[in-house]
Order: structure tokens, then sequence, then C-alpha cells
């Protein structure tokens, strides 16, 4: 069991924070997830027809994040936010990435409704999770870089489990580590609003459209969520 924390400090400097954590167990990520390629296909004609456009720095669901970015000292159009970047990608490409079945469900999900949206192996998470303030002393392999090791700035918000650091800037980029691929089959994915107060229903109903592109490759799923009233979930 994995127990997830938000941190006390975290909690005060975010009071509105809420965090969902969707666990999926028994994953099948080699087999095709149609119901996940026709809702991308489906974003990517919206865009195309001008009818729907991604979130941008515009809109208070991700300027809350690029105020949140500057608070604790990083420039958010430098280093964007998950969503941020993913919506622009979209944007300007026209097409969301494909990665694997389970990475393009939490990222379809994510820019339909401007929330960042990021995955860990549970199975390479080592203790428990804690998004807390970073010492400056943590070490983070990038993904993708599995020879590449930095050191988050002191300040800067990570999630972070008994190893090292699994995402830098809060959600802006995950860890080599407990990236999520087609062999991954106990996932936590973690779904985040800054305004639960205002976004929170968007947040209930990403959840649900995440957990229902989970259901037919999965064995089960389970919610639990983050908030400063609820710092800790034991997965």
């Amino acid at each position: 069991m994995t127990t997830f924390r938000l941190s006390p400090a975290v909690a005060d400097a975010f009071p509105h924070t809420l965090i969902a954590i969707v666990t999926a167990t028994g994953l099948r990520g080699h087999e095709p997830w149609p119901a996940t390629t026709a809702a991308q296909e489906d974003l990517e004609a919206q865009l195309a027809a001008g009818t729907w456009t991604p979130a941008d720095e515009s809109d208070p669901r991700v300027e809350a994040w690029h105020t949140a970015y500057r608070s604790f000292g990083a420039n958010p159009r430098r280093i964007r936010p998950s969503v941020d970047a993913l919506g622009r990608r979209l944007a300007k490409k026209g097409a969301l990435p494909r990665i694997n079945p389970a990475v393009d469900s939490y990222n379809t999900v994510s820019v339909h409704h401007g929330l960042p949206a990021g995955a860990f192996d549970l199975d390479h998470v080592t203790g428990d999770v804690e998004i807390r303030y970073a010492e400056g002393t943590e070490t983070f392999t990038p993904l993708g870089e599995p020879d590449t090791i930095e050191n988050p700035r002191t300040g800067e918000i990570i999630y972070t489990d008994t190893t090292d650091v699994l995402t830098r800037h809060w959600n802006h980029r995950d860890a080599h580590r407990t990236r999520v691929t087609e062999d991954s089959t106990h996932v936590a994915f973690v779904l985040e609003t800054l305004h639960a107060t205002r976004d929170g229903h968007l947040l209930t109903t990403a959840v649900g459209e995440l957990r229902d592109l989970l259901t037919d490759h999965s064995a089960r799923s389970t919610v639990h969520h983050l908030s400063p009233a609820h710092p800790q979930a034991t997965l």
C-alpha cells in the first residue's frame, strides 16, 4: 500500500487545492483502447472545426498554475504546467501525442478539462509519496533521460517518494523511474486543481471520464482525494 500526503506547508499556501488519485489495478496496456482513440480523435476534430480550443494561460484554470509556479520561483512561460504545455502542443500541431493507452487516456482527459494530470507506476514507487517544498538536496531523473540527475531548486514544489523526486515544479515533468508504459499494471493517475470551489465539478467529471476509459482495460479502479482538510490517502 502507498500513502500520498499533502504537506502542511503546501496545504497552507494553496488552501483550495484538490487532488484526485485514481488507482487502477490489472491494467492491460498492450491491447487496443478504442474509447481512448475515439476521445483523442474527437477533441482533434473539434479543434480542427473551431468548436473547441484547449485552455491557455488566459484561462483561469491555467492562470492559477502560472501564479503558483511564480510563487516558488519558476517562470511558467519557460517551465510550463503540464496542462498548459499539452494544450499548446495540441493547438500548434492539431493532434495529441500517442504514447501508450494509459498515458493517452489521462492526457486526453487533462486537456479536455484544462486540469493537470499525470501518473505513476506504483510498482516502481518506493515507500510513501509526499507533495512538499523541495529542500534542494533531492535528486531527479527526468523522463526519457535515465542517465541524467538533477536537483530541484530549494522551495520548488515536488512529488517525491523515499528514493527521489517523482515530478518537478509540481506537475511540469515526470521522473523516468515511475513512468507509465504498456507493461504497467498498477498505476496511480493524479488530477489536480488549485480552486476546488470553482473547478471541483470539473475534477469530478474528469475523474469519471478517466475511469470510463480505464474500465474495459483494468480489473479495478478506485478514487481517493487529497485536500488541506484531508491531506492523506492510502491507496
